[in-house]
């Protein structure tokens, strides 16, 4: 059994003070941890590689057994990869595996965890742990795929799948800028591709700040503008506490 994560601070549980155990479902690593009523992080992030190509259930357990080793909280947030409405999956495009369309992922972590629960797409609560709350907003998260979140004034809009809309070559987003494309075509290429997206992203959408999270936003070589920042990727977890905001 993995050691207990290292508490960073304590804080009340429970109450009005509850604390928040946030999950950050990835196409490659599980990651989580406990958020006080503040959002701050109680305890290092835990993490381990996502079983890809496993069952539901499998991915359930090993969740169950990740979190075991945190400190005690009050209600769960989860950011998962794919469309999540009312708790059930409807799609998951970089897990591998078919049986997640249907289920009811909610469900089956509150019956093994015991705790209220609410589940997002991932890129959309990366982004509740860095937006400003004012004007359009967008995060962009380059991993194991693509992922995109929108907010007004700090709402967040209806997750809308652009990774899976058309880009280019007949491609789409996940396809060209995808962490198996850039393996194939190098960093030098997949920057340029990165490059044309947010372009193509900004006269779509015309946002005021655009926020770039994930793994590979650290190997972005090109020059930003001065409305687009690259985020730290720890907020897919702090972004956990805004699911639970009136």
């Amino acid at each position: 059994m993995p050691p207990k994560a290292k508490v960073i601070h304590k804080s009340g549980s429970g109450g009005s003070h509850p604390c928040t155990l946030a999950i950050d479902v990835g196409g490659t690593g599980l990651k989580a941890s406990v958020l006080d009523d503040r959002g701050k992080m109680m305890a290092d992030r835990c993490r381990v590689e996502t079983p890809v190509g496993a069952s539901p259930g499998v991915i359930v357990n090993t969740l169950v057994k990740l979190v075991g080793q945190l400190p005690a909280y009050d209600r769960i947030s989860v950011g998962f990869p794919g469309v999540v409405r009312d708790g059930k999956v409807y799609t998951a495009p970089n897990l591998g595996n078919n049986g997640w369309r249907g289920f009811d992922l909610a469900a089956a972590l509150r019956k093994r965890l015991g705790k209220p629960i609410k589940i997002i797409n991932d890129a959309d609560m990366q982004g509740l742990g860095v937006i400003k709350g004012k004007g359009i907003e967008m995060v962009v998260t380059l991993g194991t795929g693509f992922g995109t979140g929108l907010y007004w004034d700090g709402r967040i809009a209806p997750h809308l799948e652009i990774a899976h809309h058309p880009f280019r070559k007949g491609e789409d987003y996940d396809q060209q800028l995808g962490e198996r494309a850039r393996k194939e075509i190098g960093n030098k290429k997949w920057n340029r591709r990165v490059e044309d997206a947010i372009d193509t992203l900004r006269r779509l959408v015309n946002f005021d700040h655009l926020y770039i999270g994930g793994g590979n936003a650290k190997r972005i070589d090109f020059k930003l503008a001065a409305d687009t920042v690259v985020v730290d990727n720890k907020a897919g977890i702090e972004g956990g506490i805004a699911l639970w905001r009136e």
